[in-house]
This record gives structure tokens, sequence and C-alpha cells, in this order.
């Protein structure tokens, strides 16, 4: 069994300390609908944050 995930969109933004709770409400609330959101550092600029959506 083969599970793709597509990366639907990406976007940087100034990292804020509450991003991750904002992630976390939406990975449990749209799970269903085969949506994951991710967050992530800039590894050259840590006040920049990069949100994913992916499809799963």
């Amino acid at each position: 069994m083969e599970s793709k995930i597509e990366i639907l969109s990406t976007v940087r933004i100034k990292h804020s300390s509450d991003l991750y709770k904002i992630v976390d409400s939406l990975n449990r609330t749209l799970k269903r609908e085969d949506l994951m959101f991710g967050l992530a550092l800039d590894e050259k600029d840590q006040e920049t944050a990069i949100f994913t959506i992916y499809r799963t």
C-alpha cells in the first residue's frame, strides 16, 4: 500500500510562538478531508516560518 502526499500550497510568514496552535487545530479539524498542515522554521532565517498544506 503506497501513500502519496501532495503539496498543495506553501507560504513563508513571520514566525510567532502561537502559530503551532493554528496548525494543530487545522490538522485535528480537517484530517477527515485528507488534508494535513505543516509548520517549520526556515533554516536560514529563524524569524520566518514555512506553512505548508498537503493532501494525503
